[in-house]
């Protein structure tokens, strides 16, 4: 499958494949299938799940992935079992600063940040949300009717193969 899913890189990015990782090759993929202007869909497109059906892969995809821009995060999980591995995003950090005062990193948090894991770092009662399956996360600035930039969280739900498109409001 790797073979079939190297020849599907645009070759003025194949030079840049440095090793052997499914992730490295997975950027790659995306690159070539637009990451830069669409992420969702050009992960979605590069995941390559058609080309492991049809080398007779009964579940080609098993994966959590985090991308970012720099500015916006985008996180998702999938697998083509639909039992992929787990992904949660904080749901405040004033909770996660509470739970772990002894974590500097943590408590340079601001209150509009969040935390993309894929387990979450203790067991406070509201702290986590658990990423559904098929699913994708967005963490992007947003505007409040002050003009204060704060953080949101936009949910993408699976509409067909693949992750897709955001669905819900910002959280």
């Amino acid at each position: 499958m790797r073979r079939e899913l190297l020849l599907g890189v645009n070759p003025d990015l194949f030079d840049g494949i440095d090793g052997s990782t499914d992730s490295e090759l997975l950027f790659y993929l995306a690159l070539t299938f637009g990451l830069e202007d669409d992420p969702l869909d050009g992960l979605e497109r590069a995941v390559g799940e058609d080309t492991g059906y049809g080398l007779g892969v009964e579940h080609p995809i098993q994966m959590t992935v985090g991308i970012t821009d720099g500015k916006r995060v985008w996180a998702a999980r999938y697998s083509s079992a639909h039992r992929s591995r787990t992904l949660f995003v904080s749901q405040d950090a004033a909770t996660l600063r509470a739970l772990h005062p002894e974590a500097p990193r943590l408590q340079r948090l601001t209150d509009e940040d969040r935390v993309i894991v894929s387990e979450p770092l203790g067991d406070l009662s509201g702290a986590w949300v658990e990423v559904p399956e098929s699913t994708a996360v967005i963490v992007q600035p947003a505007q409040t009717k002050s003009g204060r930039s704060v953080r949101s969280v936009r949910r993408a739900d699976r509409a067909h193969q693949g992750v897709s498109r955001v669905a819900t409001a910002p959280h």
